[in-house]
């Protein structure tokens, strides 16, 4: 099914994990891809051969959206821009998650994490908006933020602001550019399979904790988050403006679930 037919679309973060899993979705929507990573090397390549189909190939775009700023992400804006100029779909996908306990953070971790989170997300969809204005483009953009929008973790003071900013971005810029006839929603997912997640999964107890916590029972693949991101950038969508939609099995909406039985007689 095209739902995304005749749509162009720049991917940051796409050379693994959600990001490419969600070009890959948008490829096969029938959506053309410019992806990106950090560097070119062979996930990067991998990520491209998996998007490439007969209907055209997937390029890539190299390089750190956090430095310089704001000259990094406009950079690579006008790389992809150069590879396709009818580019009308954005998604902010690319982050990072670098925290440590708050008393023990240095300003640099700090920073990092806002500049590429947050930062980053601002410079690119100012300058792509800006285009689509002045061309009158129906600009579609989503970003990507995450159950620490709302919910908090201890450790993760850097990463939840940057996430709860995220959440506040698509409500202010659905205000801004919606009248521009540009839609802004975002999706944010809970715990999935990734490569950062992977070595805590690996421990069963904690793996059987967030299973526990999670409504649905489940901590799902990567590609959770696809169907719902090709469906907040088509048509079906068209009246969905400044939504995050989380894709966590329900554990946002549970204030602490009880702990199996079976943990309580250890």
């Amino acid at each position: 099914m095209n739902m995304l037919s005749g749509r162009h679309a720049f991917i940051t973060g796409s050379t693994q994990g959600i990001g490419l899993e969600i070009a890959f979705a948008l490829k096969e929507a029938g959506a053309s891809v410019i992806l990106h990573g950090t560097r070119m090397h062979e996930a990067a390549m991998r990520a491209a051969e998996k998007c490439r189909t007969t209907t055209g190939p997937a390029h890539v775009v190299v390089g750190d959206l956090a430095e310089p700023m704001p000259e990094a992400p406009l950079t690579l804006a006008e790389q992809a821009l150069k590879l396709n100029p009818g580019i009308d779909t954005l998604v902010c996908n690319a982050g990072t998650f670098i925290d440590a306990p708050f008393l023990e953070m240095d300003f640099a971790t700090f920073d990092r994490t806002l500049k590429l989170n947050v930062y980053s997300q601002f410079v690119l969809i100012q300058h792509f908006a800006r285009r689509w204005a002045e061309q009158k483009v129906a600009g579609r953009i989503l970003l990507i933020g995450s159950i620490n929008g709302k919910l908090a973790e201890q450790t993760h003071v850097a990463y939840d602001t940057s996430k709860g900013a995220i959440d506040a971005m698509v409500r202010s810029l659905c205000v801004s550019l919606a009248p521009m006839g540009i839609r802004v929603n975002g999706v944010a997912p809970g715990l999935l399979w990734t490569r950062l997640t992977e070595p805590a999964l690996k421990n069963d107890k904690f793996r059987r904790w967030m299973e526990v916590h999670t409504p649905n029972g489940k901590v799902p693949q990567a590609d959770a988050c696809s169907g719902a991101a090709v469906f907040l950038l088509s048509d079906a969508a068209d009246h969905i403006h400044g939504q995050m939609l989380y894709v966590d099995g329900g554990m946002s909406t549970w204030q602490q679930p009880d702990p199996p039985e079976e943990w309580m007689r250890e």
